[in-house]
């Protein structure tokens, strides 16, 4: 089912074409190339006519925050060949269903969420690729999870190895979002560090899910390789769910 908005068409246009140039801005000025990079469309509380828009423009990697929208969002579009991302704070209680839909999982924070993910996904006979989410407030306890969501730094490594315990994830890499009011670029370089002795670990586990409409660059300066970009492919327009 085609897209039946020609000028909602021409706005998703226009402003993934300014947000692929900004891509390649920053990949010129770090040096990378623009490849290395994934732009992860985030559609949440917009509807699934934008996913069909955003997939007739060539974007195939779409991300969710809450399960209660995604999963019928999934059902809706399902005659398009989709990557589904899971990016945003995941409660046990979702995590089953979930499993169901997502191929990757940005946002694993606590062994509990692994299993239970694992569970899932067994019961679904599917794989996910999962990412731990990394806590970057510095003023934040050691061993707390973070308001957003996140592991202390420290906890990586382990919180990775209950994720490989469970048969049916794997672990890709990891995932935060920079704190608000610091400075983005040294809250990504802390998480490329901790992606860094993940890597050592876990050769494959090469994902870094950093960066968002208003800081997609500092991201790239800092090695991401998928940015969750939501606003600046959508607008502020007042949006419309279903």
């Amino acid at each position: 089912m085609p897209p039946t908005d020609p000028e909602r068409v021409e706005q998703v246009r226009a402003n993934l074409r300014a947000a692929r140039s900004r891509i390649e801005a920053a990949c010129t000025d770090s040096g990378r190339d623009p490849k290395e990079v994934s732009l992860v469309a985030v559609t949440k509380t917009y509807p699934a006519d934008d996913v069909r828009i955003l997939a007739s423009l060539g974007v195939t990697d779409v991300g969710e925050n809450r399960d209660q929208e995604a999963a019928p969002k999934v059902a809706e579009t399902a005659d398009l060949d989709l990557t589904w991302h899971f990016v945003g704070q995941l409660q046990s209680n979702k995590a089953r269903s979930v499993a169901r839909y997502a191929d990757y999982v940005h946002s694993v924070d606590r062994a509990k969420i692994a299993r239970t993910l694992g569970e899932g996904a067994a019961a679904a006979e599917r794989g996910i690729t999962c990412l731990v989410q990394v806590n970057l407030d510095e003023d934040s306890r050691a061993g707390v999870i973070g308001s957003r969501g996140g592991v202390d730094p420290s906890d990586t490594l382990e919180l990775a190895d209950r994720i490989e315990e469970q048969e049916r994830l794997s672990i890709g890499g990891v995932m935060a979002v920079a704190p608000l009011g610091g400075d983005p670029s040294q809250a990504f370089a802390r998480l490329y560090e901790v992606a860094c002795r993940l890597r050592d670990r876990y050769p494959r586990a090469t994902a870094i899910s950093a960066g968002m409409s208003g800081d997609l660059e500092a991201a790239i300066e800092r090695g991401a390789t998928h940015l969750r970009i939501g606003t600046a492919l959508l607008g502020e327009r007042e949006p419309i769910v279903g």
